[in-house]
């Protein structure tokens, strides 16, 4: 029996989500990681919670952080950002009373994040610095950063920046292009020009100040929202001079803000981290 508690064996679990991207979170401080088949279970739509993906608090890794939470997604795969996940992680950390501070910093696989509370069920978390370089994404067959990559997909050419957040992303110009999002997203998975976890953003540009992004991510298809997502679309489109500092991201679950100083600085992400139900499984799961 896959045992998730050190007295009941019951899986306690909250239902957040971050813009209407949703994720499961578990309390893994005193407990082992799901199995594959139990984040399939939990994140099935019909028959388990729900969501997009499922997430694990865990003691901190770095002595300075109040906590650390690694990242699963629907189909039970590591991933290694969430900028959702983190600020649902931040504010279940500060409910659970493991921290009353205004500002903290938090844990993921893909490094450490100073987290702020603000107004309204806000928060602000770093994502780090972007990275074009191909090795780091990575994008294969090519050894130098390009502005766009040009690609043959399921027969067909196409333009995208890359970039990673901690987790591969390809952004698509959808400025002038209907794209059918699922099969463009998964043919761009399975192209071999990227590694299959990569993220497909399809973006449009609204001003200076504010874009519109669709994102196919990776082990959850077309979501409402994706923090990473975000981030990695205003670097690409900050970086060419198409938008300012600080924009407004405009998905289909909500709005984040993204703010990047320099391009030699973090990324910002500012956004909701909303509370849907908390429960419990009165059966383990295998």
């Amino acid at each position: 029996m896959h045992k998730h508690t050190a007295d009941t064996g019951r899986l306690r679990f909250s239902k957040m989500h971050g813009a209407g991207n949703d994720m499961i979170i578990l309390d893994l401080r005193n407990a082992q990681d799901p199995s594959r088949e139990l984040c399939k279970y939990l994140a099935n739509r019909n028959k388990g919670i729900g969501g997009d993906m499922v997430l694990g608090v865990k003691a901190p890794r770095n002595p300075l952080s109040v906590a650390s939470f690694d990242i699963w997604t629907a189909q039970g795969e590591s991933s290694r950002q969430c900028g959702n996940g983190a600020r649902c992680v931040a504010a279940w950390l500060v409910r659970a009373g493991v921290t009353d501070a205004c500002e903290f910093t938090l844990d993921s696989p893909s490094g450490t994040h100073r987290v702020r509370v603000m107004e309204g069920g806000t928060y602000q978390i770093s994502m780090g610095a972007p990275n074009f370089s191909p090795a780091a994404i990575p994008v294969f067959g090519f050894t130098e950063p390009q502005a766009d990559y040009e690609v043959e997909v399921a027969g067909q050419n196409l333009v995208c920046a890359a970039v990673s957040m901690g987790n591969p992303h390809a952004v698509i110009d959808a400025q002038d292009k209907d794209y059918p999002i699922p099969a463009v997203g998964s043919a761009l998975q399975n192209s071999g020009y990227f590694s299959p976890d990569v993220n497909v953003g399809f973006v449009q540009l609204e001003s200076r100040n504010k874009i519109k992004l669709k994102v196919y991510e990776y082990g959850a298809g077309e979501t409402l929202a994706c923090g990473s997502g975000a981030c990695a679309a205003v670097a690409v489109l900050a970086r060419a001079g198409r938008v300012d500092r600080s924009v407004d991201v405009e998905l289909p679950g909500g709005t984040l803000e993204v703010t990047w100083e320099s391009d030699l600085s973090a990324m910002y992400l500012s956004g909701p981290a909303e509370f849907v139900f908390d429960g419990e499984l009165a059966h383990a799961v295998v």
